[in-house]
Protein backbone atom coordinates (compact mmCIF):
# COMPACT_ATOMS: atom_id res chain seq x y z
CA UNK A 1 0.00 0.00 0.00
CA UNK A 2 1.46 3.55 -0.53
CA UNK A 3 0.69 6.64 1.38
CA UNK A 4 1.25 10.35 0.96
CA UNK A 5 3.32 12.28 3.15
CA UNK A 6 2.67 15.41 3.78
CA UNK A 7 5.51 17.77 5.47
CA UNK A 8 4.80 21.34 6.79
CA UNK A 9 7.33 23.86 6.87
CA UNK A 10 7.70 27.18 8.42
CA UNK A 11 4.83 27.24 11.02
CA UNK A 12 4.34 29.44 13.59
CA UNK A 13 3.58 28.58 17.66
CA UNK A 14 0.49 26.11 17.80
CA UNK A 15 -0.17 26.06 14.29
CA UNK A 16 1.33 21.96 14.21
CA UNK A 17 -1.15 21.14 16.79
CA UNK A 18 -4.09 22.37 15.34
CA UNK A 19 -3.25 20.74 11.78
CA UNK A 20 -2.93 17.50 13.86
CA UNK A 21 -6.41 18.28 15.05
CA UNK A 22 -8.02 18.82 11.83
CA UNK A 23 -5.94 16.26 9.56
CA UNK A 24 -6.72 13.11 12.48
CA UNK A 25 -10.51 14.28 12.01
CA UNK A 26 -9.91 13.89 8.36
CA UNK A 27 -7.89 10.79 8.44
CA UNK A 28 -4.52 11.06 9.11
CA UNK A 29 -3.21 8.73 10.89
CA UNK A 30 0.76 9.27 11.53
CA UNK A 31 2.22 12.49 12.85
CA UNK A 32 5.54 13.65 13.33
CA UNK A 33 5.88 17.30 14.77
CA UNK A 34 9.70 18.75 15.22
CA UNK A 35 10.58 22.39 15.78
CA UNK A 36 8.37 24.47 13.35
CA UNK A 37 7.55 21.51 10.90
CA UNK A 38 5.06 18.86 10.59
CA UNK A 39 5.28 15.78 9.03
CA UNK A 40 1.56 13.66 7.85
CA UNK A 41 0.92 10.39 6.66
CA UNK A 42 -2.15 9.01 5.50
CA UNK A 43 -3.13 6.17 2.72
CA UNK A 44 -3.29 6.87 -1.13
CA UNK A 45 -6.64 5.40 -0.96
CA UNK A 46 -8.32 7.44 2.29
CA UNK A 47 -7.17 11.16 0.99
CA UNK A 48 -10.16 13.48 0.76
CA UNK A 49 -8.91 16.28 -1.50
CA UNK A 50 -11.72 18.19 -0.79
CA UNK A 51 -11.23 17.98 2.65
CA UNK A 52 -7.62 18.55 2.46
CA UNK A 53 -7.90 22.08 0.37
CA UNK A 54 -10.59 22.89 2.90
CA UNK A 55 -7.94 22.92 5.77
CA UNK A 56 -4.88 24.24 3.74
CA UNK A 57 -7.46 27.15 2.86
CA UNK A 58 -8.37 28.09 6.49
CA UNK A 59 -4.90 27.71 7.45
CA UNK A 60 -2.23 28.46 5.06
CA UNK A 61 1.27 26.74 5.30
CA UNK A 62 3.57 25.68 3.09
CA UNK A 63 3.90 21.94 2.56
CA UNK A 64 5.19 19.36 -0.22
CA UNK A 65 3.82 16.13 -0.83
CA UNK A 66 5.61 12.96 -1.27
CA UNK A 67 4.34 9.13 -2.12
CA UNK A 68 6.08 6.91 0.35
CA UNK A 69 5.76 2.61 0.66
CA UNK A 70 4.89 1.11 3.27
CA UNK A 71 7.99 -0.29 4.31
CA UNK A 72 9.68 3.01 4.46
CA UNK A 73 7.14 4.95 6.44
CA UNK A 74 7.97 2.64 9.58
CA UNK A 75 11.80 2.63 8.94
CA UNK A 76 11.50 6.07 9.76
CA UNK A 77 9.32 5.96 12.68
CA UNK A 78 11.45 3.01 13.99
CA UNK A 79 14.80 5.37 13.59
CA UNK A 80 13.45 8.51 14.90
CA UNK A 81 11.56 7.50 17.47
CA UNK A 82 12.54 8.07 21.23
CA UNK A 83 11.53 6.69 24.48
CA UNK A 84 9.14 9.27 26.72
CA UNK A 85 9.29 9.13 30.39
CA UNK A 86 5.72 10.26 31.78
CA UNK A 87 5.99 11.10 35.67
CA UNK A 88 3.05 10.98 38.25
CA UNK A 89 1.32 14.45 38.18
CA UNK A 90 1.22 14.28 42.18
CA UNK A 91 4.51 12.94 43.29
CA UNK A 92 6.41 14.15 39.79
CA UNK A 93 8.04 10.78 40.39
CA UNK A 94 8.37 8.44 37.17
CA UNK A 95 5.13 6.36 36.24
CA UNK A 96 5.60 4.98 33.12
CA UNK A 97 8.08 4.52 30.42
CA UNK A 98 7.08 4.39 26.56
CA UNK A 99 9.65 2.74 24.10
CA UNK A 100 10.34 0.86 21.22
CA UNK A 101 11.53 -2.47 21.67
CA UNK A 102 15.24 -1.79 20.79
CA UNK A 103 15.43 0.64 23.86
CA UNK A 104 16.68 -0.46 27.37
CA UNK A 105 14.17 -0.70 30.33
CA UNK A 106 13.84 1.98 32.69
CA UNK A 107 13.72 -0.20 35.61
CA UNK A 108 13.33 2.35 38.09
CA UNK A 109 10.25 2.94 36.54
CA UNK A 110 6.21 1.43 37.59
CA UNK A 111 5.43 0.72 34.29
CA UNK A 112 7.32 -0.18 31.20
CA UNK A 113 5.25 -0.50 27.60
CA UNK A 114 6.74 -1.30 23.97
CA UNK A 115 5.54 0.22 21.20
CA UNK A 116 6.33 0.02 17.73
CA UNK A 117 4.24 3.10 16.60
CA UNK A 118 4.23 2.91 12.91
CA UNK A 119 1.42 5.28 11.47
CA UNK A 120 -0.71 4.65 14.35
CA UNK A 121 -1.69 7.59 17.48
CA UNK A 122 -0.17 7.10 20.96
CA UNK A 123 3.61 7.16 21.88
CA UNK A 124 3.33 9.78 24.98
CA UNK A 125 5.29 12.25 23.16
CA UNK A 126 2.21 14.04 21.97
CA UNK A 127 0.67 16.54 25.33
CA UNK A 128 -3.12 14.78 24.61
CA UNK A 129 -1.29 11.36 25.26
CA UNK A 130 1.12 12.62 28.10
CA UNK A 131 -2.14 13.98 29.91
CA UNK A 132 -4.32 10.76 29.67
CA UNK A 133 -1.41 8.38 31.31
CA UNK A 134 -0.77 11.24 34.04
CA UNK A 135 -4.63 11.42 34.35
CA UNK A 136 -4.46 7.32 34.26
CA UNK A 137 -2.09 7.55 37.19
CA UNK A 138 -4.56 8.46 39.43
CA UNK A 139 -7.21 5.90 39.05
CA UNK A 140 -7.70 2.23 40.44
CA UNK A 141 -8.06 -0.27 37.60
CA UNK A 142 -7.63 -3.22 39.70
CA UNK A 143 -10.47 -5.89 38.62
CA UNK A 144 -11.94 -3.49 36.24
CA UNK A 145 -13.71 -3.36 32.78
CA UNK A 146 -12.30 -0.54 30.67
CA UNK A 147 -12.73 0.41 27.32
CA UNK A 148 -10.06 2.53 25.01
CA UNK A 149 -12.57 4.23 22.46
CA UNK A 150 -9.98 5.37 19.67
CA UNK A 151 -6.98 3.11 20.56
CA UNK A 152 -4.14 3.83 18.22
CA UNK A 153 -1.14 2.38 19.09
CA UNK A 154 -3.22 0.75 22.14
CA UNK A 155 -0.66 2.25 24.62
CA UNK A 156 -3.63 3.39 27.00
CA UNK A 157 -5.26 -0.27 26.96
CA UNK A 158 -2.15 -1.73 27.77
CA UNK A 159 -1.14 0.87 30.67
CA UNK A 160 -4.45 -0.17 31.71
CA UNK A 161 -3.83 -3.93 32.03
CA UNK A 162 -0.42 -3.21 33.59
CA UNK A 163 -2.37 -1.33 36.34
CA UNK A 164 -4.69 -4.49 36.72
CA UNK A 165 -7.91 -3.91 35.07
CA UNK A 166 -9.49 -7.33 34.32
CA UNK A 167 -10.67 -6.73 31.55
CA UNK A 168 -10.21 -3.98 28.09
CA UNK A 169 -12.07 -3.39 25.21
CA UNK A 170 -9.65 -1.41 22.37
CA UNK A 171 -11.66 0.28 19.81
CA UNK A 172 -10.09 1.84 16.52
CA UNK A 173 -11.97 2.61 13.22
CA UNK A 174 -8.61 1.95 11.15
CA UNK A 175 -6.98 -1.32 9.54
CA UNK A 176 -3.68 -0.03 10.20
CA UNK A 177 -4.02 0.67 14.02
CA UNK A 178 -5.62 -2.44 14.75
CA UNK A 179 -2.98 -4.63 13.21
CA UNK A 180 -0.13 -2.34 14.95
CA UNK A 181 -2.62 -2.44 18.71
CA UNK A 182 -2.24 -6.46 18.16
CA UNK A 183 1.64 -6.34 17.83
CA UNK A 184 1.74 -4.24 20.93
CA UNK A 185 -0.13 -6.08 22.98
CA UNK A 186 2.01 -9.56 22.07
CA UNK A 187 5.29 -6.85 22.66
CA UNK A 188 3.97 -6.30 26.12
CA UNK A 189 3.06 -9.92 27.26
CA UNK A 190 -0.83 -8.73 27.27
CA UNK A 191 -3.73 -11.02 27.94
CA UNK A 192 -6.81 -9.18 28.56
CA UNK A 193 -7.26 -6.61 25.71
CA UNK A 194 -9.92 -7.72 23.06
CA UNK A 195 -9.14 -5.56 19.63
CA UNK A 196 -12.50 -3.91 18.32
CA UNK A 197 -12.23 -2.22 14.89
CA UNK A 198 -15.31 0.17 14.46
CA UNK A 199 -16.16 3.35 13.28
CA UNK A 200 -18.94 3.98 16.12
CA UNK A 201 -19.01 3.15 20.01
CA UNK A 202 -21.72 0.56 19.60
CA UNK A 203 -21.09 -1.98 21.86
CA UNK A 204 -23.16 -4.46 24.41
CA UNK A 205 -20.75 -3.97 26.98
CA UNK A 206 -20.87 -2.02 30.30
CA UNK A 207 -17.39 -0.41 31.42
CA UNK A 208 -15.90 1.16 34.93
CA UNK A 209 -13.45 3.19 33.14
CA UNK A 210 -13.96 4.99 29.96
CA UNK A 211 -10.78 5.89 28.17
CA UNK A 212 -11.36 8.60 25.07
CA UNK A 213 -8.11 9.97 23.70
CA UNK A 214 -9.81 11.08 20.10
CA UNK A 215 -11.02 14.03 18.98
CA UNK A 216 -13.78 16.86 19.66
CA UNK A 217 -15.73 15.91 16.71
CA UNK A 218 -15.86 12.18 17.47
CA UNK A 219 -16.59 12.83 21.29
CA UNK A 220 -19.33 14.73 19.86
CA UNK A 221 -20.96 12.03 17.76
CA UNK A 222 -20.43 9.00 20.04
CA UNK A 223 -21.59 10.82 23.21
CA UNK A 224 -24.87 8.71 23.35
CA UNK A 225 -22.44 5.51 23.02
CA UNK A 226 -20.22 6.51 26.02
CA UNK A 227 -22.84 7.44 28.03
CA UNK A 228 -24.20 4.33 27.61
CA UNK A 229 -21.25 1.78 28.23
CA UNK A 230 -20.79 3.45 31.96
CA UNK A 231 -21.08 1.53 34.56
CA UNK A 232 -23.15 3.83 37.12
CA UNK A 233 -20.06 6.32 38.70
CA UNK A 234 -17.89 5.33 36.03
CA UNK A 235 -14.74 7.59 35.60
CA UNK A 236 -14.19 8.72 31.96
CA UNK A 237 -11.27 10.31 30.62
CA UNK A 238 -11.16 12.30 27.73
CA UNK A 239 -8.15 13.91 25.45
CA UNK A 240 -7.63 15.42 21.76
CA UNK A 241 -9.32 17.83 22.47
CA UNK A 242 -8.03 21.87 21.96
CA UNK A 243 -8.00 24.07 24.29
CA UNK A 244 -10.31 26.40 22.10
CA UNK A 245 -12.98 23.79 21.80
CA UNK A 246 -13.20 23.67 25.87
CA UNK A 247 -16.68 25.43 26.14
CA UNK A 248 -18.13 23.45 23.48
CA UNK A 249 -16.83 19.90 24.75
CA UNK A 250 -17.66 21.49 28.39
CA UNK A 251 -21.29 22.35 27.13
CA UNK A 252 -22.08 18.29 25.45
CA UNK A 253 -20.41 16.70 28.72
CA UNK A 254 -22.97 18.93 30.51
CA UNK A 255 -26.21 18.10 28.20
CA UNK A 256 -25.48 14.67 28.74
CA UNK A 257 -25.24 14.01 32.50
CA UNK A 258 -21.50 13.79 32.81
CA UNK A 259 -19.83 15.87 35.79
CA UNK A 260 -16.85 17.01 34.98
CA UNK A 261 -14.54 16.63 37.78
CA UNK A 262 -11.28 18.64 36.32
CA UNK A 263 -9.89 20.27 33.44
CA UNK A 264 -5.98 19.53 32.71
CA UNK A 265 -4.22 21.44 30.00
CA UNK A 266 -0.75 20.82 28.41
CA UNK A 267 0.26 22.66 24.90
CA UNK A 268 -2.97 23.41 23.14
CA UNK A 269 -4.62 20.26 24.49
CA UNK A 270 -6.40 19.29 27.32
CA UNK A 271 -7.83 15.92 28.87
CA UNK A 272 -10.77 15.96 30.96
CA UNK A 273 -11.64 13.44 34.27
CA UNK A 274 -15.31 12.82 34.54
CA UNK A 275 -17.58 10.82 36.14
CA UNK A 276 -20.93 9.45 35.03
CA UNK A 277 -23.78 10.09 37.28
CA UNK A 278 -25.92 6.83 36.69
CA UNK A 279 -28.56 8.39 34.58
CA UNK A 280 -28.96 7.12 31.33
CA UNK A 281 -31.56 9.33 29.64
CA UNK A 282 -29.36 10.58 26.39
CA UNK A 283 -29.55 14.03 24.57
CA UNK A 284 -28.31 14.57 21.11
Amino acid sequence: MQYYQFDFTGLQEGQADILVALLANAGFTGFEEQEQRLSACIAADDLDDVAFDQIIAANPVTFNKTVIDEINWNAKWEADFEAVTIPDPVTLMPFATIRAGFHQPEHRLIHDIIVTPKMSFGTGHHATTFLMVQQMSQLVFEDKTVIDFGTGTGVLAILAEKMGAARIIAIDNDEWSINNVKENIAANDCNRIAVVQADELQIPDKAAIILANINLNVITANINGIVAVCEDGADILFSGIMLADEPEILRVLADNFIEVLQVHRRDNWLAIEAKSNGTHELID
